[in-house]
């Protein structure tokens, strides 16, 4: 891992959630995207050397709704950058490493992104992001 990446923050509603993050925490908002895959719109902040990304649910059926009714609104992952994802989901499974996704998804911003359960990181779904840039060939 090579840092903190960001703050993932599941909301009903981006658009209600955003003033308070910009106007009452003065937070730079950078921009907002869909991501299909995922079934998630994504509003990204400028948080000094981290960003805060709150989620809302595109679809009655996107995991992060199915967070939403359990938790309510609040801090749905911690994610931390990576180079090499497949190689470190790969170490992760040889240490026997509960892991979520066995390969990388396409996430926010063009990264691959994969989740390590709860169940291993005292109850905090941790996600590792790999930048556009730094993404690893495929094995065949």
């Amino acid at each position: 891992m090579t840092g903190l990446d960001h703050i993932g923050i599941a909301v009903y509603s981006i658009k209600k959630a955003r003033t308070f993050y910009e106007d009452v925490l003065g937070l730079t908002f950078l921009h907002q995207e869909t991501v299909e895959e995922q079934k998630v719109i994504i509003a990204l902040f400028q948080a000094g050397s981290v960003y805060l990304e709150l989620i809302e649910p595109l679809t009655p059926d996107s995991p992060v709704r199915t967070f939403l009714d359990k938790k309510g609104e609040g801090l749905h992952h911690v994610a931390f950058l990576c180079s090499g994802l497949t190689d470190q989901l790969q170490a992760l499974s040889n240490r026997q490493i509960d892991v979520i996704n066995r390969q990388p998804r396409q996430g926010a911003n063009g990264k691959r992104i994969a989740f390590i359960s709860p169940r291993e990181t005292n109850g905090v779904l941790v996600e590792l992001c790999e930048p556009k840039g730094d993404q690893d060939i495929e094995h065949e």
